[in-house]
């Protein structure tokens, strides 16, 4: 059929046994104080109750009795006839005893398991409210039900479209395991070479889907169960219809569908560490209400869900909550570690800039290590957890280099040695420093206005650049940085002091009541490095901003504001600064919520589709990032360029690659080209022309690297009027050229 488009509260603990029988003595025949707990049925029997009265006393009775050593009433009467009985009686009284202990147990377990259960309840609401919130979004945005598939595919640009392919490859290869070796010896990202992509990559996520799909395909098939539904859809506007399918079974619906789920996990795993480190389910109800209310500067899996960060970033929560947990209790046990050691593959593996990440937490903990809210064995600890973790991804990642040259694998050693064999060392502050040249050169064109080809490459793009100034502004206006500044400055307040009273020789209970608050202090320290890499890098503020919805659950920790709710209802208060936090959160969500839009590039798929039909397979492209991905994607042709620019060969390639929008001579230009065996080149002139900011347009980005040739006409010029005779133009719309090498 055809389908138009859119146009496109706590109780006490229960009494021991004993308690009970004491304020039976000394108040017999009274009701029961409003304090006390009703009876449980065990407690009701008539045997249970003579042995109570029979057997009482005990330590809290002895030490109250007014009358002397020779004690009188039920408590001596009921010795001497306790002592004066068989060993049958003897063992009934201890029965009795053992089945009133389990049945307080019991209602004291029920109780605090109800507590569990309506917190896991409502983690799992707020997960399935995220997963419902972005999925629609998502869905709005790009009308993604009703797109085809090449359409849906062009929707996955830049990097998301090469990590995309590499599961589309394995899903239709003949079996898994082919496929899998298919993207281990790939000879279309970068020809001519072969590369292993699951070591150069971060590919895993695609490995997993990409068997849980088949897993799922063949399931279905073998019961019989449609996976999808097809329809014929008029795009209008004069354009040809075209088939758009809708269920798990279309590969990119189950793609996005599981990246959604995971992140739906995310918000559950937000709630329980809100819960967990304010001590209150109010604290969790502020990280979620704070997340949402600040989404769009939370995340942007909405918008781009194959990105890396969208796998990687829920097993961060996960790991902070873990290390939260180790970081609380008196003694690490081993399944904490393995857990953590977990989490930390899970947060690695997908993602190259996961260590940067872990760099950060790894400083906070030594300096909270050096302030003395945690020894150092459990850092130690930490830090062997972390250390097997990197060992796995470096062994899963074929020997990925960039694992361990990095300042995170560098810094586990220096730490960990200053731990080991220099304790002393923490005192002088010591520090070893690890010189990374890439990282080293865009952090300088930060600070001191460094400039290269590379560097300026990602200093360009927007995600790369400064803090917007007006992220503080939004972040104020919803109340989340009032209110974090708030418990940030009682963080320090205390820390503070509580250092100067170790370095004063205070005594020793003060001592360890400061070590009570070493996890509070560890997410304020922690705060401070998100701070520096989110002003530092745009990009990185999708760290920053969900760490201060967490700061945010501490405005309900009895811990710090214990001494305001004695004034104050806590409850009061938390609802008070949700309702402001309200009027603007309101705001930003029906922002969301108005987003609609649906994904339209005639033009690329002009190109996509004159590549299918008229060149060989083997052609191999060369041209624009973003634009090389979709190629290898939609037309598996080969391309010795593409996205994932962290790679020195793979940056020296793309140097070569945009020599196009250089001032060079054509001349050569085209050798180089040939040298890499480029036999089409797909030209843009909108990044001969375009320019986000000054300085920025291709051509002033080789002024700084080419200053020889600095003036002249920028070669990309010159080939879109003319691109004779060194290339010829084969295909040509609004957007694109391709030029055509020919053969010298």
């Amino acid at each position: 059929m055809v389908v138009p488009s859119r146009g496109r509260n706590k109780e006490s603990p229960p009494l021991k046994p004993g308690q009970q029988q004491q304020h039976q003595q000394q108040s017999p025949g009274a009701s029961p104080s409003r304090g006390r707990r009703p009876h449980s049925p065990g407690r009701q029997g008539s045997g249970g109750a003579r042995a109570m009265r029979k057997g009482g006393g005990g330590r809290r009775g002895g030490r109250g009795d007014p009358r002397g050593p020779c004690r009188e009433g039920p408590a001596a009467n009921g010795e001497r006839d306790v002592l004066g009985r068989g060993p049958l009686s003897l063992l009934r009284l201890c029965g009795d005893r053992l089945r009133v202990f389990v049945v307080d147990r019991k209602a004291f377990i029920t109780k605090a398991d109800s507590n569990i259960w309506l917190t896991v309840l409502l983690a799992v609401f707020a997960g399935v409210l995220h997963w419902c919130h972005i999925t629609t979004l998502f869905e709005n945005d790009r009308h993604f039900s009703h797109l085809s598939t090449l359409e849906r595919e062009m929707a996955f640009r830049t990097e998301m479209g090469l990590y995309y392919s590499y599961f589309k490859i394995i899903i239709e290869a003949p079996s898994f395991w082919s496929g899998v070796c298919a993207i281990m010896n790939d000879k279309l990202t970068e020809y001519p070479l072969v590369i292993n992509t699951l070591q150069r990559f971060n590919l895993y996520p695609e490995v997993v889907l990409a068997s849980w799909y088949r897993i799922y395909i063949t399931i279905m098939d073998f019961l019989g169960i449609p996976t999808k539904t097809c329809w014929t859809v008029n795009r209008g506007k004069g354009l040809s219809p075209v088939e758009s399918c809708e269920g798990l079974g279309d590969p990119a619906s189950f793609y996005v569908a599981v990246i959604f789920l995971l992140n739906g996990f995310m918000m559950s795993l937000f709630f329980i560490y809100g819960t967990y480190l304010s001590g209150s389910r109010l604290g969790g109800l502020v990280t979620v209400l704070c997340f949402f209310f600040n989404h769009g500067e939370c995340t942007r899996v909405m918008w781009t869900p194959p990105l890396r960060e969208s796998f990687s970033y829920p097993f961060l929560v996960m790991q902070m909550l873990l290390l939260t947990y180790i970081l609380r209790i008196p003694s690490i046990n081993t399944g904490s570690l393995i857990a953590l050691c977990v989490s930390n593959i899970f947060f690695m593996l997908p993602w190259q800039f996961a260590q940067f990440v872990l760099l950060t937490q790894i400083a906070s903990l030594f300096a909270v290590c050096i302030m003395g809210y945690i020894d150092s064995s459990k850092l130690q600890k930490i830090l062997s957890a972390h250390m097997v973790s990197l060992l796995v991804c470096f062994i899963l990642m074929f020997g990925n280099s960039m694992l361990l040259t990095s300042y995170y694998a560098a810094s586990l050693v220096v730490i960990s040695g200053i731990l080991e064999w220099s304790p002393k060392v923490l005192k002088r502050r010591k520090r070893e420093v690890y010189v990374w040249a890439h990282i080293g050169n865009i952090l300088k064109s930060k600070f001191i206005g460094y400039k290269d080809f590379d560097t300026l490459m990602y200093t360009c793009a927007a995600e790369f650049d400064f803090m917007e100034k007006e992220t503080p502004v939004r972040y104020t206006r919803t109340l989340l940085l009032p209110v974090v500044l708030v418990v940030f400055g009682v963080i320090i307040k205390r820390a503070i002091k509580y250092i100067l009273w170790s370095l004063s020789h205070t005594v020793r209970y003060e001592k360890e009541e400061r070590f009570n608050h070493g996890e509070l202090v560890f997410h304020a320290l922690q705060l401070l490095a998100y701070s520096v890499l989110a002003i530092l890098i745009m990009r990185l503020k999708l760290f920053l901003t969900p760490h201060l919805c967490i700061m945010a659950s501490l405005v309900c920790s009895k811990q710090l504001f214990g001494w305001l709710f004695y004034k104050v209802q806590p409850k009061t208060l938390v609802f008070a600064i949700l309702a402001l936090m309200t009027i603007e959160g309101s705001a930003n969500l029906r922002t969301q919520w108005n987003i609609m839009g649906e994904f339209s590039n005639l033009p690329q798929e002009e190109l996509l589709e004159w590549i299918q039909v008229n060149t060989r397979q083997d052609a191999v492209f060369a041209g624009a990032m973003p634009t090389m991905a979709s190629v290898k994607l939609s037309t598996l042709r080969p391309i010795v360029n593409h996205p994932h620019y962290e790679d020195a060969g793979l940056r020296a390639r793309t140097k070569v690659v945009y020599s196009m929008y250089s001032r060079k001579p054509a001349s050569q230009v085209k050798r180089d080209l040939m040298k890499l065996g480029v036999n089409y080149y797909i030209l843009e002139e909108s990044l001969c022309v375009s320019r986000k900011k000054p300085g920025c347009s291709m051509p002033e980005i080789w002024d700084v690297e080419d200053p020889a040739n600095r003036g002249k006409i920028p070669l990309c010029t010159l080939m879109s009027k003319d691109s004779r005779p060194y290339f010829i133009t084969v295909f040509e719309n609004s957007n694109y050229r391709v030029l055509k090498i020919p053969k010298e």
